[in-house]
């Protein structure tokens, strides 16, 4: 069993559709279009377009799935995690005062900072710290990047501060940081809530538990739903967030079908075989590491999540004095073939690129076998790859390619 796959995949109609074709291990990125959905999901979506509903109506039996979902108080659904971020970011700077909702984000008065630790600063396609400026926020650095301490999170919350983020991702700096609940503990102690952003985690449960007021999930990731953005809380801030649909949230708000579709999606998340999905993903990575162990110049290894999901990818480290070409040329060489491999390579500057078996479709798995052995075998070919370039590409690529489209 693969994880959110409807169908055997048609490529023939796809590329009659006007999709490009792609084998995905790079993880559920939004520029690939986040996840795959399930056809229960696909039918949901669909089933509520030709109709109307009350999306306040649809908002309740989301904010009912989400309570079991997560163990949360209430919850609702928002285009994306992003969004949802900067809901729960204006939801503690009005509260349910709908005139001061209204002033946002140009007039959201003193008490508007939002405590985050700099090491979790982070891109996730766009800057945390503008998600919390859309809501009239005022980010509020603490610490330092590699280091903060309990005192300095005291001291940044003062009466000017109206929450405190905390976000969990693999981009953001895995030492030195106060721990979730160290963390909301000292903001407690002042009176300050607490938002979590853990857009793409498995666990829906835990940050609440560990004291978070409110947390934001995607619901678009590792859930298979529709675009979309669950956030969680206490129902006080929840419906504080809500609100903010008559103001800023006005255009970040979701449509009938992707509210359908992504309840669909966390009543099946609710009821999969997670362990099923997690033997089949560990079948692809052996595969794929016995494929190509004995290449010269590769090492591949299978890594733990950074957050502590329960997965694992395969890392694959490169020698280029011995493959012939560096990790960020084979990443490139990687997409150029047919179909591309849009492998996960992010950190190519470090020496290696990775592989995430999360989004693959029947039959996939033995097609990036192959491709892995003919292009890591071909050293001469990924060379010939301008290398500058390649490095650029994964540093600039997200902007570029926003830069690049419609441009010749």
């Amino acid at each position: 069993m693969i994880r959110n796959t409807p169908h055997p995949v048609d490529w023939s109609w796809h590329d009659a559709a006007g999709y490009g074709r792609m084998i995905n291990v790079s993880g559920t990125m939004t520029s690939l279009g986040g996840s795959i959905t399930t056809a229960r999901v696909a039918e949901a979506t669909a089933a509520v377009m030709p109709r109307f509903v009350r999306i306040h109506e649809l908002q309740t039996r989301a904010s009912e799935v989400i309570a079991r979902l997560t163990g949360a108080e209430a919850g609702f659904l928002t285009a994306s995690a992003s969004a949802g971020i900067t809901l729960a970011v204006a939801a503690t700077i009005t509260g349910l005062d709908p005139a001061r909702a209204e002033a946002l984000p140009t007039d959201p008065g003193p008490r508007n900072a939002v405590a985050v630790q700099m090491g979790h600063l982070c891109e996730y396609g766009a800057p945390v710290s503008q998600a919390i400026a859309l809501a009239g926020g005022r980010t509020r650095i603490v610490g330092q990047s590699t280091s903060v301490k309990d005192y300095q999170l005291d001291a940044a919350l003062d009466d000017t501060c109206a929450a405190a983020l905390y976000v969990v991702s693999h981009h953001v700096v895995d030492y030195g940081m106060i721990p979730l609940e160290t963390f909301a503990k000292i903001a407690h102690a002042k009176g300050i809530p607490v938002i979590v952003d853990a857009a793409s985690e498995y666990d829906l449960r835990g940050f609440l538990e560990k004291g978070a007021d409110i947390v934001i999930y995607s619901g678009h990731k590792f859930l298979g739903g529709p675009t979309s953005g669950i956030v969680a809380g206490t129902k006080d801030l929840v419906r504080a967030a809500y609100l903010q649909n008559t103001g800023i949230g006005r255009g970040m708000k979701i449509g009938k079908e992707s509210l359908a579709g992504a309840i669909a999606a966390m009543e099946q998340w609710m009821e999969r075989d997670h362990a099923a999905i997690r033997t089949e993903e560990t079948r692809a990575l052996t595969l794929w590491q016995d494929a190509i162990a004995g290449l010269d110049g590769i090492t591949p290894m299978r890594i733990p999540d950074p957050t502590g999901n329960p997965l694992e990818r395969l890392q694959i480290w490169i020698d280029p004095a011995q493959a012939g070409a560096s990790a960020a040329q084979f990443a490139e060489a990687f997409g150029r073939v047919d179909p591309p491999l849009i492998v996960r390579g992010h950190e190519v500057e470090k020496g290696y690129l990775q592989l995430d078996p999360c989004n693959l479709m029947p039959g996939q798995a033995e097609m990036v076998r192959d491709i892995l052995v003919h292009v890591l075998s071909d050293g001469p070919t990924a060379a010939a790859i301008d290398a500058e370039a390649a490095r650029a590409a994964a540093r600039n690529g997200g902007t570029d390619s926003y830069l690049n489209w419609l441009a010749d």
